[in-house]
């Protein structure tokens, strides 16, 4: 901005007034966005985020809740259209959209959806909306194609900063082209007709507001605005004593090459207030769908340790450097395949978090479930109305325990907003399926002084033949990990129980055909615990108990609490084992 601007008086109700605007922008723009959608990822699930970006990248607010993965990168998609078009070349009524992974780094069911802001002629800003399409056709159906998708051609298709609309009018040979290419035009393009109609009102918002109070004062607001959340964020990590902080974590393998585990690795480092997250030692490009190209992993952490309830903006982020170089399983090079681009990313701000336990002890949890959650993913054909259908939600896990209470249970990852599970009224509504449970899993909880939250057991029958998505997670053999002597959560996987069999497989692939009357179960993992399991209240672990939380032999196992036929507590007994249990303990230190 310039000189003119930043140096403009600010009143200070002024200046709150637009500090609320903003967000509240962004706000009305998810609501009117969810409330016209035509597809359950969004007007259920809510996978999608609303934001306000300035020309140079910069952003300026997003929807309360909104995908916090899909947000950290809408810069570089602003910036790459500036790029392509220049200033010169957007109009008044452009509409663009763009997933190319080339800048956009994510699976090709994000799209992003844009339109140019002009106040008097000169083009101030961008809304932006991205949303999860249930297809864009390729192997793309529901969550995306999959790690083992070895191209993006294969995966779907590719739009790179098209024009959809010039100045208000219909380009009729992209809406065609994208029509012809997709199994499911009606949802995908009244995602599109929702994801304009939220831009447009976000447009009509900002001329409110910048018709109210002027150019000038605006803008001034902005750039305070990002100077003050700046200072709340460097005030934050000035309080960490400098140094370096390390942690590693891995994937069992890349949904590929079984066996060959993918290294993880963060080194923070912290400086005068300023932190530095290095990602460098992480593995390096796949051949395999889990590639990504983000700083999604290093943002999100950042975030969440220095001011998670506050709204977001590009002020939050100056105080970070991330380092992730070329060629990074990160920061791939196109065309590396990025159809599986979001599962290891709740790993990586865990991994991050992690590394800073000795720096923020008192503010650190354990690790969460650390994925996306369980896709529910089931598609085909209905032979009634032969039509097309598929089966989405996403199902929560456990969160760590934390130094002063226990883990969520049932919850998204830290990588996803308000993004909620599909209702069953509304799955069984749309798709031929029933779900026969969804139930919160005993003993999923890793255990701890503060114990993890649990995973979640969903339980899906279908009554027509289809494929099921039921690829393993990667997370088998990195469990959720506990902190300062918390036991490990338990891990994801995908059950399945054939039409009159009586053992359940784990089948662990994608698009699996199936006939009618096969049960699934998406099992979710639980949280981490925190602290010596033996610290922790025998009066919980009873509650627990009696709860169906933890089993009898879960807390005398892991807890050293002895329950009574009744499930009253035995203190006696209690007391007793818990002594044998730490005089049978080998001297350790008690880090994580």
């Amino acid at each position: 901005m310039d000189a003119k601007v930043r140096d403009k008086k600010l009143d200070p109700v002024t200046l709150e007034v637009i500090r609320n605007a903003l967000p509240a922008v962004s706000n009305e723009m998810a609501a009117d966005l969810q409330r016209t959608s035509y597809n359950m990822m969004i007007y259920e699930v809510r996978d999608y985020c609303t934001a306000l970006v300035m020309p140079n990248g910069d952003l300026v607010s997003q929807n309360v809740g909104g995908v916090s993965h899909f947000v950290a990168d809408l810069g570089v998609l602003i910036i790459d259209g500036m790029k392509r078009y220049g200033t010169s070349g957007f109009k008044p009524g452009d509409v663009l959209i763009t997933n190319h992974q080339a800048v956009a780094g994510q699976h090709l069911n994000n799209i992003a959806i844009y339109m140019p802001y002009f106040f008097k002629g000169e083009l101030l800003m961008f809304t932006i909306v991205r949303a999860h399409w249930i297809d864009v056709g390729g192997t793309s159906t529901g969550f995306g194609a999959g790690a083992e998708v070895v191209d993006p051609w294969i995966e779907g298709l590719q739009l790179d900063q098209i024009k959809v609309y010039e100045e208000g009018k219909l380009v009729d040979p992209v809406y065609r082209i994208i029509k012809d290419n997709i199994r499911f035009p009606e949802s995908s393009l009244g995602d599109l007709k929702s994801q304009m109609a939220a831009c447009r009102l976000g447009n009509k918002r900002l001329d409110d507001l910048f018709t109210k109070y002027g150019k000038d004062t605006v803008m001034a607001c902005i750039a305070q605005i990002f100077d003050e959340t700046d200072i709340k964020c460097r005030n934050v990590i000035s309080q960490l004593k400098d140094g370096e902080y390390e942690a590693s974590s891995f994937f069992d393998d890349d949904g590929v090459l079984a066996g060959e585990k993918l290294p993880l690795h963060a080194k923070v480092t912290i400086k005068k207030g300023q932190m530095t997250i290095d990602l460098s030692k992480c593995s390096g490009e796949r051949k395999a769908g889990v590639n990504s190209r983000s700083l999604a992993g290093a943002r999100v952490a950042y975030k969440a340790i220095t001011g998670p309830l506050d709204p977001v903006n590009e002020g939050s982020f100056r105080a970070l450097d991330v380092i992730i170089p070329e060629g990074n399983i990160m920061m791939a090079r196109y065309p590396a395949p990025m159809a599986n681009w979001s599962s290891i990313i709740p790993t990586v701000v865990d991994t991050i978090i992690k590394a800073l336990a000795p720096a923020m002890p008192d503010k650190i949890p354990a690790a969460h479930h650390g994925l996306l959650g369980g896709a529910v993913v089931f598609f085909g054909v209905d032979p009634k109305s032969r039509r097309r259908f598929v089966v989405q939600s996403i199902e929560g896990g456990g969160w760590g325990g934390r130094p002063t209470e226990d883990g969520e249970s049932g919850t998204v990852s830290v990588c996803q907003g308000d993004v909620r599970n599909g209702s069953i009224e509304g799955i069984e509504l749309k798709c031929p399926v029933m779900v026969a449970g969804r139930e919160l899993r005993r003993d999923s909880c890793g255990a701890g002084k503060f114990r993890g939250g649990l995973g979640i057991d969903m339980r899906v029958r279908n009554f027509v033949e289809g494929r099921w998505n039921l690829a393993n997670s990667g997370r088998t053999e990195c469990a959720p990990w506990g902190l300062w002597g918390g036991d490990s959560g338990g891990t994801a996987a995908y059950l399945l129980l054939d039409k009159g069999a009586t053992e359940w497989t784990e089948p662990d692939v994608n698009r699996y055909h199936v006939n009618a009357g096969v049960d699934v179960v998406v099992r979710t993992g639980g949280g981490g615990g925190w602290g010596d399991p033996l610290d922790r209240d025998a009066a919980k672990v009873q509650w627990d108990v009696v709860e169906d939380l933890v089993s009898v032999e879960g807390a005398r196992d892991s807890y050293g609490v002895v329950l009574k036929k009744d499930l009253s507590l035995d203190d006696a007994a209690t007391s007793a084992l818990r002594a044998k249990m730490r005089n049978g303990r080998k001297p350790q230190a008690a880090a994580h």
